[in-house]
């Protein structure tokens, strides 16, 4: 999921602090509450990843300082993040 959503899209790429887009319940009982996947959940739950409401139609989830560690750790193997693809999400980390 993390490689999905830093990759780089019509030439620009995403940035780590921009998070990842959170679609809301558009009806019934749960209308205008979160509806975050299970992967999007799984973070939120082991504190990863925040959701931030700032009254736009999209939340945003951004990363927590552990979710950042994480992310450096994951940085660390060339193969989940490779450097070719990814440098952007590398130097936003401050990996070179």
């Amino acid at each position: 999921m993390i490689r999905n959503e830093f990759m780089v899209r019509f030439g620009q790429a995403p940035r780590l602090k921009t998070g990842i887009l959170v679609k809301r319940w558009a009806t019934g009982p749960n209308k205008g509450q979160p509806k975050p996947g299970a992967v999007i959940q799984g973070m939120l739950d082991r504190g990863l990843l925040e959701l931030r409401d700032d009254g736009a139609h999209w939340l945003r989830a951004r990363f927590t300082k552990a979710g950042l560690a994480a992310l450096r750790h994951m940085a660390e193997d060339p193969r989940a993040l490779p450097p070719g693809e990814y440098q952007h999400v590398l130097d936003e980390l401050g990996r070179a």
